[in-house]
């Protein structure tokens, strides 16, 4: 049956299969057919239910700051999607390659200053992590004579379920509640599967998701979020590209704030960009009577060595995501107590 609001109509004879996948999954997981496994650290997930562009970097990147702040000990678990090289678990080097580490990982040991590890099963990862933390000597506590709170931050990580976690973060917006499955829609699950997290975070300007979750019996946790891109100040004329799952918000968001585009260019998610590639962004900048070229943060982890070959007539600059919750303070309190409640558990 055709949809008009799916994504890809023409799939959905397929849906039934996919769904039908999903609750076998949900079985396994349930009956322990699939081993789900726990570190000794609290873990922290976030993820969202569809696929890409809800800003779940952002908000790992936001959490571990400010997790850090309050004194807690937090690294960064993550599958490293895309990177091309060793299987084998790693800490991210923050001035490191894509290719070795995958774009997100990259950015999130750059921007949130805390441990990321990587590897094909976060699981090893943790592990990893908590060796590595274990070799290192515990600074000492000013006041305090206690070791400090630690945690593991999953990226990514609500359908990840064979690693348990402590703390189920999504990211929902209003789009997901009128979105289908895979691969008709772009939801890798149901939107029942919402009552599996402990906070639900949404758009600050979309109050009508919470009222929504309310009426479907939701009475947990919300969080209300803002997104704010760190624009350079120019005041030429623009091109800007990208390769994100959608990308439409990255140029709204740049029209929003008042930057005159006068080119664009789309690629895929998790593009691996070449010379070539950033030379045609360049030309066709060019003839658009472009001053600078802007792309994400993501992009910017990606483009790695061609990118150092830009011009410096036409300047290529990243434009930081950020994720700004509101209360955040009260927001952390809970997430602490949570998690210290767990481990007194």
């Amino acid at each position: 049956m055709k949809h008009p609001s799916a994504a890809r109509p023409l799939l959905w004879p397929l849906v039934p299969a996919y769904r039908l996948a999903l609750g076998l999954r949900d079985l396994q997981l349930r009956t322990g057919l699939k081993l789900v496994r726990r570190l000794r650290w609290p873990v922290i997930s976030i993820g969202n239910l569809s696929t890409g562009g809800a800003g779940k970097t952002p908000l790992t990147i936001a959490l571990a700051k400010a997790l850090t702040a309050r004194g807690m000990h937090v690294d960064v678990l993550s599958h490293g999607y895309g990177r091309r090289r060793s299987v084998l678990p790693l800490l991210v080097d923050p001035g490191g390659r894509a290719e070795d580490f995958g774009d997100e990982p990259v950015e999130i040991a750059q921007e949130a200053g805390v441990p990321v590890y990587v590897a094909a099963e976060r699981y090893d990862a943790g592990l990893l992590a908590e060796r590595s933390a274990e070799a290192q000597p515990e600074a000492p506590n000013d006041a305090e004579e206690s070791p400090r709170l630690r945690a593991h931050i999953l990226d990514d990580g609500f359908q990840h379920r064979q690693l348990a976690r402590d703390v189920d973060i999504l990211l929902l917006s209003s789009r997901d509640l009128s979105d289908h499955l895979l691969p008709a829609g772009n939801l890798r699950e149901a939107l029942h599967a919402a009552e599996r997290a402990q906070v639900i975070a949404i758009p600050a300007d979309e109050p009508e998701v919470e009222a929504q979750l309310k009426s479907m019996g939701w009475q947990g946790t919300v969080w209300s979020i803002r997104r704010r891109m760190e624009i350079p100040q120019l005041d030429g004329p623009v091109a800007a590209f990208c390769g994100i799952a959608r990308p439409e918000q990255f140029f709204a968001g740049l029209e929003r704030a008042g930057v005159k585009l006068v080119a664009r260019a789309t690629f895929a998610d998790h593009h691996n960009y070449t010379a070539a590639d950033l030379a045609r962004i360049e030309s066709e900048a060019g003839k658009a009577g472009a001053t600078a070229l802007f792309t994400t943060a993501k992009d910017r982890v990606r483009l790695g060595t061609p990118a150092a070959a830009a011009p410096t007539s036409l300047p290529l600059q990243a434009v930081p995501l950020r994720i700004e919750i509101e209360n955040e303070s009260v927001a952390i309190d809970w997430l602490m107590a949570h998690i210290e409640g767990k481990l007194r558990g």
